[in-house]
């Protein structure tokens, strides 16, 4: 992937469970480049860093995949707005760090540094907190180069806006996002250990902090560690439930935590507490497989008690599982859209033969809460089923038809989810 063009080979995505089957990879080096490229070619898709678990990037053997990476990196900061316009293929590591610089901080970040800017807004990629929306609600202005070559600017005042910053690179290649900042601030991070279920108030124990994670391997009941990201310029919150950790903690039990985010309390930057991961570290080798199902959170305890019904089969393939919050937002096809959500997401080991089942399995358990899930982790809700659980999905596919008439931008994964005709005339809804 050092080349701007060429035939794809074993391109994969990060955990090297999907082989991308493009006839071509290109890593365009000028926007003009790469509008010349978008314009003479009739199917693309865009890679971001690689951190997705399904096809979503895939464009089929006959098309071409494409990387935004290659393209000059621009982080433009206007402290007087408190905003930032930033390339799709900067890595969020690289903005907080020139964002912290101005004296300015993104209003939440995800449990990783290491993804990009564009692919993570995409696809509804999120942190935790109560008050906290996805990362995509911090977005403010999207440019893209649509199918025909040509460059689209869309702000919060174009009535497509709220289709076209959560779109599954369905609309086009996502160039630069200007992005909503607030003043910097500093976090610190303490960690409690076995938290139980049984009584659990989890209004209370989400709310302890600006952000809050819970993990658990599902082994037993209840949860081995709770991360309190508390911001130093707002009041403390007692957290009465469990005790403080002795020491450092990875949420993978047995992992070492040398690269996670500082914890123990001690204060610092926002970039450094708010993912739990370091951005100069490599989080892990990579040997898993992902899923995560967004639920209203007022359903959050039932959702967990019925999870905890099928905990030994869960258990069983799976690494970690971390609970968190999101605010409701606006962006059509948000997994958070229009509710205030609780995330599930399941770290499983890397075996699909003995995941999927599992997985299967829970989506059963979980269906009486209406689960969404991330559009870059592993699911089989079918696609008819997806559909109905959000309420702008028809405005979005008419946005779709309306930018991609031709479906360049279109792959199976999306053709199934939009019920549109495959490459072959047939429907597929999968």
């Amino acid at each position: 992937m050092t080349g701007t063009a060429g035939t794809a080979g074993a391109v994969t995505n990060w955990a090297r469970t999907i082989t991308y089957r493009a006839r071509e990879f290109h890593r365009p080096r000028s926007l003009d480049e790469l509008a010349a490229l978008v314009a003479g070619s009739s199917r693309v898709r865009v890679l971001g860093s690689g951190h997705s678990f399904n096809r979503i990037a895939d464009p089929g053997p006959d098309g071409v995949l494409l990387s935004t990476a290659g393209l000059p990196p621009v982080t433009e900061v206007d402290t007087a707005a408190r905003t930032v316009r930033v390339s799709g293929g900067v890595r969020y590591a690289e903005l907080a760090r020139t964002v912290h610089a101005h004296g300015l901080a993104l209003p939440n970040m995800a449990s990783l540094p290491h993804i990009s800017v564009a692919g993570s807004v995409a696809t509804g990629t999120h942190g935790s907190g109560v008050d906290n929306g996805p990362l995509a609600s911090a977005v403010r202005e999207v440019e893209l180069v649509v199918a025909d070559g040509t460059a689209q600017v869309m702000g919060r005042d174009d009535p497509r806006f709220d289709g076209a910053v959560t779109s599954l690179g369905a609309l086009g290649v996502v160039t630069a996002l200007t992005l909503d900042l607030e003043p910097a601030y500093e976090v610190e991070q303490r960690v409690y250990t076995e938290l139980p279920l049984e009584g659990l108030d989890f209004d209370a124990v989400a709310a302890a902090g600006y952000s809050v994670s819970l993990f658990t391997d599902w082994r037993e009941p209840g949860f081995r560690q709770v991360w309190v990201k508390r911001r130093t310029d707002r009041s403390a919150v007692d957290f009465p439930w469990a005790a403080p950790a002795a020491g450092p903690l990875h949420p993978v039990p047995g992992m070492p935590a040398h690269n996670c985010t500082e914890q123990l309390g001690a204060p610092g930057p926002w970039h450094e507490r708010l993912p739990h991961f370091r951005a100069e570290f490599t989080p892990s080798s990579g040997e898993e497989i992902q899923s995560e199902y967004l639920l209203p959170r007022s359903t959050a305890v039932d959702a967990l008690y019925a999870i905890d019904g099928i905990r030994s089969a869960v258990a069983g393939v799976l690494q970690t599982c971390e609970v968190r919050t999101i605010a409701a937002d606006t962006q059509w096809l948000s997994p958070a859209h229009g509710r205030d959500s609780v995330a599930l997401h399941f770290t499983w080991v890397r075996d699909e033969a003995a995941v999927l089942p599992v997985v299967r399995r829970l989506e059963e358990v979980l269906t009486p809460f209406d689960p969404r899930p991330h559009w870059g982790k592993v699911f089989e809700i079918p696609s008819a089923v997806l559909r109905g659980r959000y309420a702008r999905f028809a405005g979005f596919r008419d946005l779709v038809r309306s930018l991609d008439p031709s479906g360049t931008f279109t792959n199976a994964f999306l053709r199934g989810l939009l019920g549109l005709p495959d490459t072959d005339g047939l429907t597929t809804d999968g």
